[in-house]
């Protein structure tokens, strides 16, 4: 494997290591059990291989869920810079004009003149913008 990898995903590799880590403590511990009759070294290893082998595996997978969330915030902000550099660029006013007209979804919008206006669609909008 390459190293620049494992630095740049370091978070999945500590839960890879150490759900492996859990399940060899969960076995070890298992058969260092199943070999003992005294109840007290029953004990010893339950508390030290079950537990702890439960806990590495609860450590590792809140390390993966942790990454990807991580990867999800990563495609969140390059999807807000995309937008804020002008894929889809709206002006102040058109934006104003469509929030007030989805507020006022269903009944008719008024003007300064008072008279009624249909409301407006934001999807309607941008598709007759786009064939203007």
């Amino acid at each position: 494997m390459d190293l620049k990898v494992l630095k740049s995903q370091w978070d999945r590799t500590a839960a890879i290591v150490l759900t492996v880590a859990g399940v060899i403590s969960l076995i070890v511990g298992y058969a260092r059990v199943s070999n003992s009759t005294i109840l007290a070294e029953q004990t010893r290893f339950i508390v030290s291989g079950g537990i702890g082998g439960i806990f590495l595996l609860g450590l590792g997978a809140t390390l993966w869920i942790s990454a990807d969330l991580r990867d999800e915030w990563r495609k969140l902000d390059r999807i807000e810079t995309a937008l804020g550099e002008g894929v889809l660029r709206w002006s102040d006013e058109a934006i104003a004009n469509a929030a007030g007209a989805s507020s006022h979804r269903g009944k008719p919008a008024s003007n300064s003149n008072n008279a009624s206006a249909p409301a407006v669609d934001l999807a309607h909008a941008a598709s007759s913008r786009e064939h203007a």
